[in-house]
């Protein structure tokens, strides 16, 4: 079971009641020698707040760092995890999150905040900065606001089973995927980890060899026609969150006459121009928007997995299709595919992919029929 591109691995479980992501932290530094910090995770969840149509949240996550410094994993929250939480139970004492109406007061929280602190002292410094002081609230809740009374941001406990939902996250690995990915999930499986209801996985393959207008486009076309058959044959979960398809105002762009002809960099400008979102089943935006250490395409249609084997076979099938649309001369657009077992094969049997793998996903599209 081999992969031969740098791929990073989010998978979404859950920790069993009384334990938490941090125990499945802990039992990962156990096994390698290795320490657990304390880290913010930012999130973003819907408000019901008329004009602020989202809260920006820092979570409590924990890194998993071995002797020479290098993150082995991450183990942070995941606010689309909901259903399986008993939200009548009373927080976690020392688990809180810090809230905001804006991202950017938010990264500044993140900068000048230790997350090793309790509820009531982390947003001292922040307090400080402003020249005001934290005021504590109901519920143990602790607000910094400006001079003006403008509110900064809030922490508060966290709401009931909340450290339980553990997004699992790997730094990109290049070679032994399959070894890697064993020690993180048989120790998840040891504490009795669970794959939750709305559970996912995302993988998030290195961008540098889609950098390319006509790679791009094929990519684009690709997954436009044959999505929506991928997801079926996949199984994706239905409970999951934020996935769909792009808006066609992408197809449109991506298949104007001189869009292959671009440069990477005025291709990218193109694109730049459209509202591209990552909450879709393929998220592109990482490409033309690129954050610090995660220039990638990220597929997010895979379900969540407890062992490693369907999850390299999961892996396998989305670097085939990366490798198809590096390699082919030119993928027109299609209509997307209603699912039928021999173009569904058809399409299996064109990829670049090890024969085993092959003949896994064959036998899987025969069974779905």
């Amino acid at each position: 079971m081999s992969l031969n591109w740098k791929i990073g691995f989010e998978i979404e479980l859950m920790a069993p009641r009384g334990l938490s992501r941090q125990d499945l932290a802990e039992l990962i530094a156990q096994q390698h020698d290795a320490g657990v910090r304390r880290v913010f995770h930012p999130q973003s969840e819907p408000s019901q707040v008329p004009g602020t149509p989202l809260f920006q949240n820092l979570t409590l996550g924990f890194e998993v760092i071995d002797q020479q410094g290098r993150l082995i994993a991450r183990c942070v929250d995941d606010l689309t995890l909901q259903d399986d939480l008993d939200k009548t139970q009373k927080p976690k004492p020392g688990w809180y999150r810090i809230v905001s109406d804006d991202t950017r007061l938010l990264q500044l929280v993140n900068s000048q905040a230790d997350p090793a602190d309790s509820l009531t002292t982390v947003l001292k410094p922040i307090a400080s900065l402003f020249s005001t002081y934290a005021e504590a609230g109901p519920g143990g809740m602790v607000r910094v606001a400006d001079n003006t009374g403008n509110p900064i941001a809030i922490a508060a406990p966290l709401p009931g089973e909340r450290e339980r939902p553990c997004e699992l996250i790997t730094p990109p690995i290049d070679t032994n995927h399959g070894d890697r990915l064993e020690v993180l999930l048989s120790a998840a499986r040891v504490l009795g980890f669970t794959i939750p209801a709305e559970g996912a996985t995302h993988l998030h393959f290195d961008g540098i060899a889609l950098c390319s207008a006509p790679v791009f486009a094929n990519l684009v076309n690709l997954l436009w026609t044959h999505g929506e058959n991928l997801k079926r044959l996949v199984g994706t979960n239905s409970r999951c969150r934020r996935l769909g398809m792009w808006d066609e105002e992408l197809l449109v762009l991506i298949n104007e006459s001189d869009f292959r002809d671009l440069s990477w960099f005025d291709a990218k400008a193109r694109l730049a121009k459209l509202e591209l979102t990552k909450y879709c089943d393929f998220n592109l935006k990482n490409l033309i928007h690129p954050i610090p250490d995660k220039f990638t395409f990220e597929a997010r249609i895979f379900p969540s997995f407890l062992h490693t084997q369907p999850l390299i076979e999961v892996a396998a099938l989305m670097e085939a299709i990366l490798r198809y649309a590096a390699t082919a001369s030119k993928i027109s657009p299609t209509a997307p595919l209603q699912w039928k077992l021999e173009s569904v094969q058809e399409f299996l049997k064109a990829l670049p992919i090890a024969e085993h793998f092959r003949c896994v996903w064959l036998s899987r599209a025969a069974s779905i029929g």
